[in-house]
């Protein structure tokens, strides 16, 4: 008998209420939720075709240990134990900070595996963190802990009232808004400009975003960060400045106008090759618009200067204005003020020092860029021991092959994850967890916790179906690998038995079900704790529940937690770093006929997630591909169907050619995500795309020093038509 549940997509920030149809155990179908309260009907196909990733047979059911070299079935209670004991080992012999983690993308869309995950590594004591943001997102948190105080404060753009919206290195239309929960982009976009405001879209390919709304400028490949120089040179050049409201909200104006004095738009032009009257045009249009805002994401975020570039924005907007105003960019808050809590907590504020190249952590995590280098390194606090939990940087991390060999140096490499990846291929442990439709959950951290919707609501989802074979969810799965290893949750033992006795609480009233925490009941107690009700009642309200729409004004002067309750404009370590901005614009102008490669996202892929989804992989999209332009192609010699190769310093990759005339000439593009060869996944596997992150370089002299980021899009490429064998050290997927 079928049955219809009511449950939110946890698979990206944009949350869609969804509709799901269930007979007996099995999800049927999904459709989106059209009464929801902020996605009123819209979903996209990846999120309605989830549970076809779920339901593979190569979905992971039992516990897996590495014996005599090859993986195989064993009871969580040996896996447990086994990992246990060997961390109790690591410790004694090696050091807490012997111990590791990488967080993934997929854990950060949960509320209690995060938390668990790193109250783990608090239980430890080590400051071995790594996580997914330092590929794609480390720079905004960097930025926002120098500017506002707290890396979790980020300005989004008030998309209901703007005049005026610029959007750098983003493409909502595929890649949904990132941080910021906004239902239906293109709608969405279609609507802003309908009623007046103007769009401007910066990118170096003419996006599937710019082709529905806005007016496309094509840019150089990484040289975002002389986009917004001029950008702030013209603004302080023709706008009335609100010099009382600067002085009275924020410190460092000056310092930041002698950042800008040297770029006028002619002569960045040279580089980004945007004219200088059409640069002057967008800041004329940012200038008079009664609201108006700067947003960018990963294009920009990746890049060699991603720190400086989102840096440069944010002081764009404040200056202007538009920062804490109606229809510019907002502070929302979530159910608390959690940039207050942090502060009075320490959360997410204490800094470490990695002990390769010296970076700071951005949000308690290091670099991945020096992953490989801190598993290979001998001396003190070398990492003996890896824990990879909703993540997997095989597939996402620079230098991807380095990393493996390095991986396969590690005394402990435990993998959590649903099904078995890349990274899982060389895990000593690999440990089946549950999907989002499998436990009960709130929306993550974001919107909960920040306010970062566009529309701000709540919502609460019980599992639609339950684990199969002896899958169990990764916050009860931390609770078992903290009492074996002989450590406490959080440090507190307090809190550790809490867990333990709630977990045999929970297991006596659900017999014959894998153990569990109490999940609903946290949920619950953290809604009661926030006064937000209970998780029952939340349960009810099935389309969600709305809460207060943001409030302009309330964030300036009152929610900054600097001590001076001021917006740092001109933070030292950012003032500094621009010191490299000349020697950078003389290395673009060396460069400047080279060829670049951007990244790529098709609608079907979501990371390295979706390649296991036959329909998805069907026919030509079986592998990616190089994108050329075609005047670049015929300056090179390639052939669209043909193979090419694409070379850095760091691999030589193959894969065939597509003609793309909406790539800016001297621009390629390659989508990131594939290379599945080597992992178990019966479909993914049978693809012949390629890791475009083998291309990429790691090491701390690689690496953004300001936000430890890797260089994963931008970058200067060599592309041949493929002649002879591919050298065996540059891994490719080509003919597998």
């Amino acid at each position: 008998m079928t049955e219809t549940k009511h449950t939110f997509c946890r698979i990206c920030e944009a949350l869609c209420g969804l509709e799901v149809t269930v007979d007996g155990d099995q999800i049927i179908d999904i459709k989106p939720d059209s009464k929801h309260v902020a996605t009123q009907g819209y979903g996209c196909l990846k999120g309605l075709k989830q549970h076809r990733m779920y339901d593979t047979p190569d979905r992971l059911l039992y516990p897996m240990q590495r014996i005599g070299g090859e993986l195989q079935r064993v009871s969580w209670d040996d896996a447990i134990g086994s990992i246990g004991s060997k961390v109790r080992e690591l410790i004694d012999n090696h050091g807490r900070d012997s111990i590791a983690m990488y967080v993934g993308t997929a854990a950060g869309f949960g509320v209690l595996h995060p938390v668990f995950a790193q109250g783990f590594m608090q239980g430890v004591g080590s400051a071995s963190m790594f996580s997914s943001a330092t590929q794609d997102c480390a720079n905004k948190f960097a930025v926002a802990h120098q500017v506002y105080g707290f890396p979790f404060t980020q300005p989004f753009p008030d998309l209901d009232n703007l005049e005026c919206l610029i959007i750098v290195g983003a493409n909502p239309a595929i890649s949904k808004w990132s941080f910021l929960q906004v239902s239906n982009p293109i709608r969405r976009l279609k609507e802003i400009e309908a009623r007046g405001a103007k769009i401007f879209i910066i990118d170096p390919r003419r996006t599937e975003t710019a082709k529905v709304a806005g007016e496309h400028v094509f840019i150089r490949p990484n040289t975002d960060v002389f986009f917004y120089l001029s950008f702030l040179h013209e603004l302080l050049a023709t706008a009335k400045i609100d010099r009382t409201r600067i002085d009275e909200y924020m410190t460092g104006f000056d310092e930041v106008c002698r950042v800008a004095e040297a770029w006028p738009p002619e002569r960045t032009a040279e580089v980004t090759r945007i004219p200088a009257e059409t640069l002057r045009t967008m800041v004329r249009a940012y200038r008079e618009a009664k609201g108006a805002a700067l947003y960018c994401s990963t294009g920009v975020n990746m890049g060699t200067n991603g720190s400086l570039a989102f840096w440069l924005q944010e002081c764009i907007n404040a200056i202007s204005g538009n920062l804490d105003s109606p229809g510019g960019t907002l502070v929302s808050t979530g159910v608390i003020d959690f940039a207050a809590f942090g502060k009075k907590t320490g959360t997410l504020l204490h800094q470490n020092d990695s002990r390769i190249g010296g970076f700071k952590s951005v949000n308690d995590a290091m670099p991945g860029g020096i992953l490989a280098d801190e598993i290979l390194t001998p001396g003190d606090r070398q990492i003996k021991a890896l824990f990879v939990t909703g993540g997997n940087p095989l597939i996402t991390m620079a230098n991807s092959e380095r990393l493996r060999d390095a991986f396969k140096q590690l005394e402990l490499l435990v993998v959590l994850d649903i099904q078995p990846s890349e990274t899982a291929s060389v895990a000593t442990h690999v440990l089946p967890c549950t999907s989002p439709f499998q436990r009960p959950d709130l929306p993550f951290v974001f919107p909960l916790m920040l306010g970062l919707q566009s529309k701000p609501y709540l919502q609460a989802t019980r599992a639609i179906v339950p684990p199969q074979g002896e899958q169990r969810d990764e916050a009860t799965i931390y609770v078992d690998i903290a009492k074996a290893s002989g450590i406490n949750l959080w440090g507190s033992a307090v809190a550790q038995r809490t867990m333990e006795i709630g977990k045999a609480l929970q297991s006596i009233r659900r017999r014959g079900e894998q153990p569990s925490i109490p999940q609903e009941f946290l949920l619950s107690s953290l809604l009661r704790v926030t006064k937000q009700g209970s998780f029952k009642k939340l349960l009810g309200e099935k389309h969600g529940r709305l809460r207060p729409q943001h409030d302009p004004g309330s964030f300036l002067g009152k929610r900054v937690i600097h001590e001076d309750k001021k917006v740092h404009l001109a933070p030292p370590v950012l003032i500094e770093q621009a010191d490299k901005l000349e020697a950078d614009f003389q290395l673009e102008l060396d460069t400047r006929d080279k060829l670049k490669l951007i990244t790529k996202r098709a609608i079907t892929t979501h990371n390295s997630w979706t390649h296991n989804i036959e329909e998805f992989v069907a026919g030509d999209r079986t592998t990616n591909y190089l994108y050329v332009h075609p005047d670049d192609a015929a300056r090179i010699g390639v052939v669209e169907g043909e193979l090419a190769d694409v070379s850095t310093d760091t691999a030589t990759v193959r894969v065939p050619v597509k003609i793309h005339a909406e790539l800016m000439p001297g621009t390629v593009a390659l989508p990131h995500g594939w290379g599945h060869q080597d992992s178990a996944l019966g479909v993914a596997r049978k693809t012949t795309g390629v890791n475009v992150n083998l291309l990429a370089a790691d090491g701390p002299d690689r690496l953004e020093k300001v936000s430890g980021m890797a260089h994963l899009t931008g970058f200067l490429v060599d592309v041949q038509p493929a002649t002879g064998p591919l050298n065996p050290d540059h891994w490719s997927g080509i003919g597998a």
